[in-house]
């Protein structure tokens, strides 16, 4: 442990940061460990810790401070305050979007050591960390800095203005899959918006938010703009959702969790809600697609809310498709998501493997073909073998419920019916992601319009951008990250009405 001092812009406050320090992938990383609340790293109520363990091994990293319920009240004091009483919802639009410029400028001076916290933390394969979990963050947070200043209001022949203000204290809780980008694709709109923080990481994977905390300390944000509580859900998110002066709440995880919360959320206040929650996305093949490209491989372990959850491909090209994935999964380099040369690392937790082995299981009971994979790798830590499944039928267990992780689900369809494979697609609760490979575009345009998902990939998969909106429907949920739309989930309209304006000109002259 040591203690480092930061000095914000203004040079007048210390920033005290108790640092556990690691020498890994050939840099001394630097990560803080207590709760951020009003501008500084402070202990948990009682000194409570736990311990945020590392997947690759399964040792733990550090202690991280454990938010109890007083925690949670004293963030949201402190996000109240600076909203009502601060600067931050009143300066210049421009000026607030200078300051979130600082904080991306800031988070790619330090994006490796961010990706190597992610890898360690979350066991994502640190090229992909650097690229994804870290890269878009960054991408994220200028994305929203550029729409601070560009909310405006429209008069018609009435004086009438639409003023759009920020709402408030905000709650953020996120999961465990993409720790800084969830963060971000959430955060950067908010503070956009001109609004205050309470954020609470996935407990497993707490370290990236609090070493974001830092650096958002660093670049100039006001005390008590960003508060970050590690701790447990049924805890510090329940009490979040609770709370009387919270007047928003964005979450991402399961559908289970997402109807409690927005319960919650409507008994206590009636909060503002954006939910993104769980999928079971549907990938069609078509037997002239272009084979190189729809051969997918795992993308993040299967750790991923659009993973193609279920696969329809052509009867035609069935068999070769399988033969081609496999290849495909023998090449896959298990290991250390530090090492450069890995393609595959392990999954996040404990708890999350012992799914993926009882998730293989049941299939296997039902009937399902486990042509590879199913099994937890013979190694330390939480690694599980890239498995795939076939002659998957639409009522097995597998078909229908999530498996987040490396784990593909192939089912077959006739050739030319089109119609069949959709109503099979669309047979499901979920409405997050979808996608379609065919060379065909006549048939690409067709089976778009109909796929009931929030987002639909036509030949690529995984590919997002920070300037279109992302979200989906059904029980995948409601309310978007990303894109313009997302600024209106930070905002409430208040209208202004006034005389004519030829009147007000009179009156003026």
């Amino acid at each position: 442990m040591c203690v480092r001092k930061l000095r914000g812009e203004d040079d007048e406050e210390e920033l005290l940061v108790d640092y556990v320090e690691k020498n890994i992938n050939n840099m001394s990383v630097k990560m803080p460990h207590q709760l951020f609340i009003n501008g500084e790293f402070v202990d948990a109520e009682g000194g409570k810790t736990y311990k945020t363990i590392n997947p690759t091994d399964g040792t733990a990293i550090c202690d991280v401070s454990l938010a109890q319920i007083s925690d949670v009240d004293r963030a949201v004091a402190a996000a109240k305050e600076a909203f009502e009483e601060g600067e931050w919802g009143k300066m210049n639009p421009r000026d607030r979007g200078r300051l979130i410029y600082k904080l991306a400028d800031l988070m790619e001076q330090h994006q490796e050591e961010l990706a190597t916290i992610e890898a360690m933390d979350s066991g994502a394969v640190y090229t992909l960390a650097l690229k994804t979990h870290v890269g878009m963050s960054i991408q994220t947070f200028r994305y929203f800095a550029g729409w601070c200043d560009k909310i405006q209001a429209r008069p018609n022949r009435n004086l009438t203005f639409t003023k759009k203000e920020p709402i408030g204290v905000c709650a953020i809780v996120i999961p465990w899959n993409y720790p800084l980008m969830m963060l971000a694709w959430k955060t950067a709109a908010c503070l956009a918006a001109g609004n205050t923080v309470v954020l609470k990481p996935a407990q497993v994977t707490p370290l990236t938010a609090l070493k974001f905390a830092e650096l958002a300390a660093r670049a100039g944000l006001p005390k008590g703009v960003v508060n970050i509580l590690p701790g447990s859900g049924a805890l510090v998110g329940q009490r979040l959702s609770d709370h009387p002066d919270i007047h928003k709440l964005a979450f991402t995880g399961s559908t289970e969790i997402g109807k409690h919360i927005m319960k919650s959320c409507a008994v206590s206040n009636v909060k503002k809600v954006s939910l993104e929650l769980g999928g079971k996305s549907p990938l069609i093949i078509f037997s002239d697609c272009d084979m190189d490209k729809a051969v997918s491989v795992f993308f993040n372990k299967g750790e991923n809310c659009i993973a193609a959850g279920r696969l329809f491909v052509e009867d035609n090209i069935h068999d070769h498709f399988v033969k081609r994935v496999v290849e495909e999964v023998k090449k896959m380099k298990i290991g250390d998501p530090l090492d450069r040369a890995t393609d595959h690392g392990p999954q996040n937790h404990k708890a999350h493997l012992d799914k993926l082995v009882e998730y293989c299981q049941i299939g296997i009971k039902e009937g399902a073909t486990l042509v590879c994979g199913g099994k937890q790798v013979q190694r330390p830590g939480f690694f599980f073998e890239p498995t795939v499944f076939t002659d998957v039928q639409d009522h097995m267990y597998i078909a229908v419920e999530e498996s987040f992780g490396p784990i593909m689900i192939l089912s077959k369809f006739k050739s030319g019916e089109v119609d069949n494979v959709l109503r099979r697609a669309n047979a499901t609760e979920f409405g997050l992601a979808s996608g379609v490979f065919t060379r065909d575009i006549s048939k690409a345009l067709y089976v778009s319009e109909k796929l009931n998902a929030g987002t639909v990939f036509v030949n690529t998969y995984n590919k997002t951008d920070v300037a279109s909106p992302f979200g989906g429907f059904k029980q995948s949920g409601f309310g978007k990250d990303l894109g313009k739309k997302t600024c209106c989930c930070y905002y409430v309209a208040v209208v202004l009405y006034s005389c004519p304006v030829k009147e007000m000109i009179d009156c003026v002259l």
